[in-house]
C-alpha cells in the first residue's frame, strides 16, 4: 500500500474526504484506519463513498464501541494489531 490514512480526530474529516478523492483520482493504493473519536467520522455519507477506492478500510473496535456504541459500523472492526500492520506495510502514513 502506498498511502495509510490514520484517522483519530472526527474534525479532520474535511481534510480526508478530499486527500482521499485525490488518492483515488491518481490511482493510488491507499487504507484507512480509524481510531479514537476518528470513528465518529464514519457517519459523514462522503467519507463513505471515498473509502470505496481504498484497499482497506478499518475501525478500531474498541474506539467504535466508546463512541458509536449502538450503531452498524460501515466498515470492517479491527483491532489495534491491524493498525500496526497497516503501518508497516505503508510506504507513507498520514496521521490526521
Amino acid at each position: 500500500m502506498d498511502v495509510l490514512i490514520h484517522l483519530s480526530c472526527a474534525e479532520a474529516v474535511h481534510i480526508a474526504v478530499p486527500l482521499g478523492r485525490a488518492l483515488n483520482d491518481q490511482g493510488v493504493s491507499w487504507g484507512c484506519f480509524l481510531t479514537n473519536d476518528g470513528v465518529a467520522a464514519l457517519a459523514d455519507e462522503r467519507l463513505i463513498k471515498v473509502l470505496g477506492g481504498a484497499g482497506r478500510v478499518a475501525a478500531c473496535e474498541h474506539s467504535w464501541d466508546l463512541h458509536m456504541g449502538g450503531q452498524d459500523c460501515p466498515v470492517e472492526r479491527s483491532s489495534q494489531t491491524l493498525n500496526s500492520a497497516l503501518m508497516a506495510g505503508a510506504a507513507k502514513v498520514v496521521s490526521l
